[in-house]
């Protein structure tokens, strides 16, 4: 049985006698089985008393009609509660749900029903509480580039280089989150393909590195890149797997201490291509390892969930692992005496490609 949250429609329990069986055909079978019977009975009664048919027939017809008024409550009583909770739903209240305790198609419908609810009430948060996250981050950049350009408009200060390099992070911060969130938009019509094509390693790496030095110059971090073998190549969409390297890089970068190391490896093992992102920072720990891949999951301390520097929306590394799964490979966080190491793999080869879009093997 599934207790309702909320009760829908504060009334009288209703009788349910015929839960027990499996089917309406059975149940209806049993309904009219016994209201026939109980009118018989009654008629027969009447008669047995001597009082006459015009008296037995409209008593048994009263009687036999107030009990398939009781069962048949019951039998639709889970459908009433779905219309009152849809109408609910429909005002923005997805916490109802009904009361299925019985095993026919209607009790089904009724499980289905409170899973939907469940569904979109999680939905429904997940939407509240990134929109929330979203509005935040967005106005963090924009209050300060505001700022910063009113300063300069006043006088109040010069358009020397320095602050013209704080304003462009700021609107480098605020693409990176609306390249997110149109990605994830993407996702989530559908609207995506690979372009596959054999990527040179050595060069594809060192070219996202020495973006990631740039982009990380203030912490005087120093990214290195080791290839195994040197002409390792794999097929990818290369602008999707930039992405991806991107992201990992953008993320190690952030979380590394002042002056320390990040580490861009990749090799060949068997019929995948490794590639581990290692940086020096605090780690994550393993009750956070699979939720930081989640979509707008946030953790309560950055440096330990590993969060994609997109103001905590949780929207970095879900799109990394929607890439890679987009390729046939894998991510995951791997075990590390320090530090953090995100790995994922690629498939090494390519299969036949598919109409209008190449892929590779999962």
């Amino acid at each position: 049985m599934i207790t309702p949250r909320h009760a829908v429609g504060a009334r009288l329990p209703d009788v349910r006698p015929l839960d027990r069986f499996s089917t309406i055909k059975i149940k209806l079978g049993v309904l009219v089985t016994a209201t026939v019977t109980l009118a018989a009975f009654i008629t027969w009664v009447g008669l047995y008393n001597a009082l006459g048919p015009t008296r037995t027939l409209p008593l048994a017809i009263a009687v036999s009609v107030l009990a398939v008024q009781v069962l048949a409550r019951g039998m639709t009583s889970p459908l009433r509660e779905m219309t009152a909770a849809a109408r609910a739903m429909a005002d923005g209240d997805y916490s109802q749900r009904v009361r299925a305790s019985s095993r026919d198609e209607v009790g089904q419908l009724a499980e289905a029903f409170n899973t939907m609810a469940q569904d979109l009430e999680h939905a429904d948060g997940v939407r509240r509480e990134m929109v929330a996250n979203v509005s935040h981050e967005l106005r963090t950049p924009v209050a300060a580039l505001q700022a910063q350009l009113e300063n300069i408009v006043d006088g109040v200060s010069e358009p020397d280089p320095a602050t013209m390099q704080a304003a462009l992070a700021q609107t480098e911060r605020l693409g990176r989150l609306v390249t997110y969130l149109l990605d994830l938009s993407r996702v989530e019509a559908g609207a995506v393909g690979l372009d596959i094509a054999d990527v040179a390693l050595q060069d594809f790496l060192q070219d996202a590195a020495d973006s990631a030095a740039m982009v990380a110059g203030e912490k005087h971090l120093s990214v290195v890149v080791t290839v195994e073998p040197a002409d390792l190549h794999v097929p990818a969409d290369a602008e999707r797997l930039h992405q991806v390297v991107a992201n990992l890089l953008h993320n190690a970068a952030r979380h590394s201490p002042p002056g320390g190391e990040v580490r861009l490896e990749a090799r060949r093992a068997g019929a995948v291509v490794v590639l581990d992102v290692v940086d020096e920072g605090p780690g994550i720990p393993p009750a956070h390892r699979t939720q930081v891949f989640e979509r707008f999951q946030r953790g309560n301390a950055p440096a330990q969930t590993g969060q994609v520097s997109t103001g905590g929306t949780g929207l970095g590394l879900a799109i990394v692992r929607w890439a890679v799964e987009l390729h046939g490979g894998t991510i995951r966080v791997a075990d590390s005496p320090t530090g953090c190491v995100m790995r994922l793999t690629l498939p090494a080869e390519r299969t036949r490609p598919g109409p209008g879009v190449d892929t590779v093997n999962g």
